[in-house]
């Protein structure tokens, strides 16, 4: 299934009749955020929490390069290795240069959006080695041929029914529709791929400047197992990743949990720094730390205004939150990252011209914001976005504008303009013969996606000048 920010409008039109996919995707939005008003409820002080953590997240991005380089010669010094990649082709690279020097043939994969976002499973096929997804969703989403529709829930837009019906397809499970059969079924079929697997990936939740270790937070034993058994390990992290001190990982753990599940903390924190030790009974004899830039030292360095984006822990709360996402689901935005986030970083990943609607793809409510457990002001980079992308539209949009600024800053002008708005939409009723009439080129750009709202019968002014007196 190909993947194109461009086409979200199509995508969003299909999606808004799709009947399985309103009901999954409300369920799943429902349930989550009251589980986190909840788990929210219990912080005494939710606000300086969520200062603390955003103060933690922006001093690790003043210092990224320090801090990256400081993580770097911690897990060297471990005995493990350091790779930088520029964009995703030299970190799929790298894993493959990695398996062939170790003549590694098949692996098991945790979680992980970075490699998501690189496309390392086809990557990998392409060059003969096998990856599996071990988290449940990830294992379904991967088998059925999918991709992911939410960055913490992979398989939001999947009801129990669909996953039942793949599983019946795709790996001949005898019938039932009780979720825990279904899932003792899918333990049963990965549990072998643990024991034969010679790699184990993952990406990091975080990664602690202080001491170079990379933690993941998972609610399923695959993270463990996926870091642990397999002889040799790779963890791809986006470079945004860093943070400075456990201390500070303490509290943004907190705020990731209970902004994305609503939970007080996840039932696994997995902390890894470096091959096994010389008498611990697990862990990997080679470790590797793949640190993946493809765009974010740009955003860093050039998109200065959008710098505060990195700041994101990747919670998914924005999504829950979006009442575009809760109405069209994840997979409508193109890109691996959805809703109100995804909406800011795919146009500045993968450069504006390629994701040309999504800052458009919001009511700019300010929910995401509310929601962002580290205060990332979304709506105003949805704007300033908006604002870019105008400005690459061309002389004759400039020229509209212009004439538009000029309307409205004359009062004359603006008046006649009232008056003739009101005749043609009185016209436009009478031709189409509906109060929602489709207006002609190139105005029908309007009315082909979203309804024209009458103009009123008389201008405020005209209504004001009647009855100032009562």
């Amino acid at each position: 299934m190909e993947q194109n920010a461009n086409d979200f409008v199509h995508s969003a039109t299909i999606a808004l009749e799709d009947i399985q996919l309103q009901t999954a995707v409300s369920r799943a939005t429902t349930t989550v955020l009251g589980n986190r008003a909840n788990a929210m409820s219990e912080v005494t002080d939710f606000q300086g929490l969520r200062q603390q953590g955003r103060g933690a997240k922006l001093r690790a991005l003043h210092d990224l390069p320090e801090l990256l380089e400081q993580a770097e010669s911690h897990i060297t010094a471990r005995g493990g290795h350091v790779l930088w990649a520029l964009d995703g082709a030299e970190a799929n690279q790298h894993v493959i240069d990695i398996c062939r020097e170790h003549n590694l043939k098949q692996g098991v994969k945790s979680k992980s959006m970075a490699t998501e976002e690189i496309e390392l499973i086809p990557a990998l096929e392409a060059a003969g080695i096998e990856m599996v997804e071990t988290d449940l969703g990830e294992f379904i989403i991967q088998i059925s041929g999918d991709h992911p529709s939410h960055i913490v829930m992979p398989l939001m837009h999947r009801t129990k029914e669909e996953v039942r019906d793949i599983f019946i397809d795709k790996l001949d499970m005898a019938y039932t529709d009780e979720a825990s059969d279904m899932t003792a079924f899918a333990r049963r079929v990965l549990r072998q791929k643990y024991i034969d697997a010679d790699l184990g990936m993952s990406g990091g939740n975080f990664l602690i400047a202080e001491t170079g270790h990379v933690v993941i937070v998972t609610n399923e034993g695959n993270g463990r197992l996926s870091t642990g058994i397999p002889p040799v390990h790779i963890a791809v992290v986006g470079i945004e990743k860093v943070v400075p001190t456990w201390e500070d990982f303490a509290t943004l753990v907190q705020m990731l949990a209970r902004s994305g599940t609503g939970q007080r903390l996840t039932v696994y924190v997995n902390a890894f720094g470096g091959p096994a030790r010389d008498g611990e009974p697990d862990g990997p004899k080679h470790f590797y730390v793949i640190l993946l830039d493809n765009g974010r030292s740009h955003i860093y360095a050039n998109e200065t205004k959008y710098a505060e984006s990195l700041a994101c822990i990747r919670c998914g709360a924005c999504l829950n939150a979006c009442p575009v996402y809760q109405n069209v689901g994840g997979h409508t935005y193109g890109s691996v990252y959805s809703g109100p986030i995804g909406a800011v970083i795919t146009p500045l990943l993968r450069g504006k011209e390629n994701a040309k609607p999504l800052p458009f793809a919001s009511s700019l409510c300010g929910a995401c914001k509310e929601a962002c457990p580290v205060d990332i002001n979304i709506p105003d980079m949805l704007l300033s976005l908006r604002h870019d992308l105008q400005h690459t539209q061309g002389a004759i949009w400039e020229l509209g504008l212009k004439g538009y600024g000029v309307a409205f800053s004359n009062p004359l002008l603006y008046q006649a303009g009232g008056i003739a708005a009101r005749i043609g939409g009185k016209l436009a009723e009478q031709v189409t013969g509906t109060d929602q009439p489709s207006l002609p080129p190139p105005l029908n750009g309007w009315t082909d996606i979203r309804d024209f709202p009458p103009f009123a019968n008389e201008s405020f002014h005209d209504w004001w000048k009647k009855n100032r007196k009562k």
